[in-house]
């Protein structure tokens, strides 16, 4: 007969306390791994769904010290533009700034403000040679919307540029000097290299704490499949300069997923990929051998997932970390828990358990950087959350072809509270996070798990752990 071993999640057990050196939960150190070769500087990312993430959860994150994962729920021209909207958020020196033709109108001026969100434009006929700038104090009298950008910009010859590889204490120099914004870029033949603004030096001063590239862009991963044209999907986010693809498949131990992988590291070998899900050790490996850079475990853990429901099929989370831990440590492949924290605890207790980072999708859902609307319901404020394979999710997919009795549902549609921005949520759970790394005597994650020591406790016992025999306030 068939052994049945028991599984265990995160309210099965609770961490024991360890003789404490540390005299300030300050003390601590958060950061992690998130793959092989990022580093952020707190282990919480928000999940890649489509009520989740997308650009402004991303740069949010980002600014926080994580990354967003743009969903792929969407077409790919779209997801293009989320990540291009984060990675142009912070520049020190914009590689390809906007230009826009001297013939232009106003209005088109306007339009083109609209579709960019970028309120400067550097005018070229052909992209490439410098002719002047338009900037918003350009436009500001103006009022008649036929007026062409010829006639409103500042020309070539009353421009101050920087030549090409100038260092930023320089650039900074020059707009101070001159009392300037933006400073373009060219080369000796006055073409257009690149664009420097006050405005991305300042945040890149004032953000230390942020995820950023080697260029000084907040950092961006973007999903994707393994259908079969999902390298068209891929080759474009390559081209837009995403830092992480994710591998997003349900059940990440299947062949389509290896596969995925390793077409991916075989035409794009510096891009960091990101394999998953699955939730045993023969699944880590299997991603891990097919050159992921990390590995996301979670089968069915999530507050609106049912895949364990619908299928018969799953490991509880904590197991699950447990069974692909050691695999990931002996591959130097950093693990990212996805699904199943409730509370900061969980967070703590997934850290323990081996993962470098965890994934949350329910803690993330409701923030104000979510997409969609705030919905008002008996006085309260909600927003929708939605698993990716519940019904509405399946039928809204770009390249849907099932109808709804094909449809086989694993997860669900919810309201969730409106929980204000994600920082907030962030701060909580950071928090819950370093007093824990106090009570394990630990300064950071590595020693979290190298100090934690597990112990079940019964339903009673997680009665006594939350607040009880009270009328809460």
């Amino acid at each position: 007969m068939q052994e049945i071993r028991t599984a265990l999640t995160y309210d099965d057990v609770l961490l024991v306390p360890q003789k404490s050196e540390l005299k300030s939960r300050k003390d601590t150190d958060v950061s992690t791994q998130l793959t092989k070769n990022i580093k952020i500087n707190i282990p919480l990312v928000p999940a890649n769904m489509d009520t989740v993430t997308e650009s402004k959860m991303a740069i949010a994150m980002a600014y926080l010290g994580s990354v967003g994962i743009i969903h792929r729920f969407c077409d790919i021209d779209y997801q293009v533009k989320e990540v291009k909207k984060v990675k142009r958020k912070q520049n020190v020196i914009i590689d390809n700034p906007f230009t826009i033709n001297p013939q232009a109108t106003l209005k088109e001026v306007r339009a083109k403000i609209l579709e960019h969100n970028c309120q400067s434009f550097l005018v070229s006929e052909n992209g490439q040679d410098l002719l002047g700038i338009i900037t918003s104090r350009d436009m500001d009298f103006v009022t008649d919307e036929n007026t062409k950008v010829l006639d409103m910009m500042t020309p070539k010859e009353k421009l101050i540029t920087a030549p090409v590889g100038i260092d930023i204490e320089k650039a900074k120099e020059i707009l101070s000097q001159n009392k300037i914004e933006k400073l373009p870029v060219v080369d000796s033949a006055f073409r257009i290299r690149g664009l420097i603004t006050a405005t991305d030096i300042i945040r890149n001063y004032n953000n230390g704490h942020a995820s950023k590239d080697a260029k000084g862009r907040l950092l961006v991963g973007a999903a994707v499949g393994a259908g079969d044209d999902f390298m068209e999907r891929v080759k474009a986010l390559v081209e837009a300069e995403v830092d992480i693809l994710v591998v997003d498949i349900a059940h990440g131990h299947s062949v389509n997923a290896m596969e995925a992988i390793k077409t991916i590291k075989t035409q794009y070998p510096s891009i960091e990929v990101i394999g998953g899900n699955v939730a045993t050790a023969q699944g880590a490996k299997d991603l891990i051998l097919a050159g992921a850079d990390a590995i996301k475990v979670g089968i069915g853990p999530g507050s609106i997932c049912t895949t364990r429901i619908t299928t018969g099929f799953g490991i509880p989370q904590l197991s699950a970390i447990l069974n692909c831990a050691p695999v990931c440590q002996q591959y130097n492949i950093p693990l990212i828990a996805d699904g199943g924290v409730k509370q900061p605890g969980d967070l703590v207790k997934a850290l323990a358990a081996g993962a470098d980072s965890v994934m949350m999708g329910g803690q993330f859902s409701g923030t104000e950087e979510t997409p969609g609307a705030v919905l008002s319901y008996r006085g309260q404020q909600y927003k929708i959350s939605r698993g990716m394979a519940s019904l509405t999710a399946a039928l809204s997919r770009p390249n849907a072809k099932e109808k709804i009795e094909d449809v086989t549902p694993e997860g669900v549609e919810a309201r969730v509270p409106f929980k204000g921005p994600a920082k907030n949520v962030v701060n909580l759970y950071v928090g819950g996070l370093r007093s824990g790394l106090s009570y394990a005597n630990a300064h950071n994650i590595k020693e979290l798990q190298a100090h934690a020591q597990f112990i079940r406790i019964t339903a009673a016992g997680m009665t006594e752990s939350h607040s009880h025999d009270n009328q809460v306030l």
